[in-house]
C-alpha cells in the first residue's frame, strides 16, 4: 500500500524538486500535480490522498484557503519561500512547514512524518518503542531506508559513517553526531568517539569492550561511566 501524494505549487522548479526526492522513496506515490487551486480541490475531495504538499501563494485562492475547503483528513504539509507564516499555519492543523528551498534531510523528517500518520491511519503495527521506524541514509545516490530494530551499531569513520546490520553494511557520507540524533535516545548510546550501539544488541561487556554478535568494540574512556550505569542498570 504505497502513501499517495499530491503536489500544488505554480513553481515548476519547485515542482521538479520535490518530485526528484519522492523518486528515493518507493513507499511514496505522486499521483498528481497542480498549479491551480480549484483542479487541485476537485482532484483532493474526489480521490483518496494521503499528503498534500502546498504553497500558500497560489493564484485564485492562497494555500490557507484551500485548506479549509478539504473536505477528508488529508494530511498537508505547507511549502513556501516565507518562515512567517509557520504559527498561522499550524493553527489549521497541518502537519509539516517546509521552507524553500528545502534540503533533502529536512524533506526525510517530513517523510517520517507522514509515514507515522500513514501507519496509525491505517492501523498498521510497527516495532518500535519511540519514534520512527526507519531511518533514510544516502548510499550510492540512492536512499536507503533502514529499519531502526536490525541496526547493530554505527561506526564513525572521519567524514563517513558504517551502519551495521545482521545482514548487511551502509557507508554514507554523514556524521556520527548527526546520525544518532536521528535515533531513539533510549535505544541508542554513544559508548565511544567513534561508535554508537543499540543497546538491546549488547551480548556481553567485558572491560572496556563490548560484544555485538561477533563484533568486539571498544569503550571509550570519557564513555565508560556512563555506559555501564546504562548497560548494567
Amino acid at each position: 500500500m504505497k502513501i499517495k501524494c499530491v503536489l500544488i505549487d505554480d513553481e515548476p522548479l519547485a515542482v521538479k524538486v520535490l518530485q526528484n526526492y519522492f523518486t528515493n522513496f518507493p513507499d511514496f506515490e505522486v499521483v498528481g500535480s497542480f498549479n491551480n487551486s480549484l483542479e487541485a480541490l476537485d482532484f483532493i475531495n474526489n480521490n483518496t490522498i494521503d499528503a498534500v504538499f502546498l504553497d500558500i501563494n497560489m493564484p485564485m485562492m492562497t494555500g490557507f484557503e484551500l485548506i479549509s475547503l478539504i473536505e477528508n483528513k488529508t494530511k498537508v504539509i505547507i511549502t513556501t519561500a516565507f518562515r512567517e507564516f509557520a504559527a498561522e499555519s499550524y493553527d489549521l492543523d497541518v502537519l509539516d512547514y517546509l521552507v524553500k528551498p528545502i534540503p533533502l534531510p529536512r524533506f526525510i523528517k517530513c517523510i517520517n512524518k507522514i509515514t507515522t500518520e500513514f501507519n496509525l491511519k491505517n492501523n498498521i503495527k510497527v516495532e518500535t518503542t519511540k519514534g520512527d521506524s526507519h531511518i533514510f541514509i544516502k548510499v550510492d545516490k540512492k536512499m536507503m531506508k533502514i529499519n531502526i530494530e536490525e541496526i547493530l551499531f554505527v561506526e564513525g569513520m572521519k567524514e563517513y559513517i558504517k551502519v551495521v546490520t545482521p545482514d548487511k553494511t551502509y557507508i554514507t557520507h554523514k556524521s556520527l553526531t548527526s546520525l544518532s540524533e536521528e535515533l531513539p535516545a533510549d535505544r541508542f548510546l554513544r559508548i565511544h568517539k567513534s561508535y554508537v550501539i543499540a543497546l538491546n544488541k549488547v551480548k556481553s561487556i567485558e572491560g572496556n569492550r563490548i560484544q555485538i554478535q561477533s563484533y568486539t568494540i571498544p569503550i571509550g574512556r570519557n564513555y565508560s561511566k556512563e555506559v555501564k550505569n546504562k548497560i548494567l542498570e
